[in-house]
């Protein structure tokens, strides 16, 4: 089945951090604290998602205060730091959210995001994933993580529901 029919469907987009939210870089400041790049395209992409009746939700391997902020500041409940085996948090949220695996789509970009990504009816995988989260997506990003990949398949999934050209037109003259 092709990604723009296995899109009609989403109701639950779930997200990486690091690699796809952010570009994967490590900022370190000399206060012990670590830094990260958002693309505020995506923070927009969020918004609309959320707006359109798509849940948004972040499984992350890593504990960063950065990140926790930039969840909150985005309305995103569904935080999950600290999980390197992505898929028993995923199972969870179908379950909590009474959602059939075709009704989720993960964008990931690197092994620990494979067997999320094995358990939802649209895999995808940013520009610069590791070839083997590529090979198992069903669409890939023609942009890299932190660089606009996450508002790219907000696009694609609001296109194929036929709800991005009304939010659009509400945003112009």
């Amino acid at each position: 089945m092709r990604a723009r029919e296995l899109a009609r469907n989403i109701r639950l987009l779930v997200l990486d951090v690091d690699g796809v939210l952010t570009d994967g870089g490590l900022y370190y400041f000399g206060d012990e604290k670590i830094g990260k790049r958002f693309n505020v395209q995506d923070g927009l992409g969020i918004k609309m998602a959320q707006s359109a009746g798509i849940a948004i939700a972040v499984i992350t391997g890593l504990h960063s205060e950065a990140v926790e902020k930039r969840v909150r500041e985005l309305g995103i409940e569904e935080y999950h730091p600290g999980f390197t085996y992505k898929a028993d948090v995923l199972k969870q949220l179908l379950q909590k959210y009474d959602l059939q695996a075709e009704q989720v789509a993960f964008l990931g970009d690197d092994w620990v995001d494979l067997a999320a990504l094995g358990l939802v009816g649209l895999p995808m995988a940013v520009a610069n994933a590791q070839p083997e989260v590529k090979e198992i997506a069903k669409l890939v990003t023609d942009a890299r993580g932190g660089d606009g990949a996450v508002r790219e398949v907000i696009r694609f999934i609001l296109e194929a529901q036929n709800k991005l050209a009304p939010m659009l037109k509400e945003w112009s003259v």
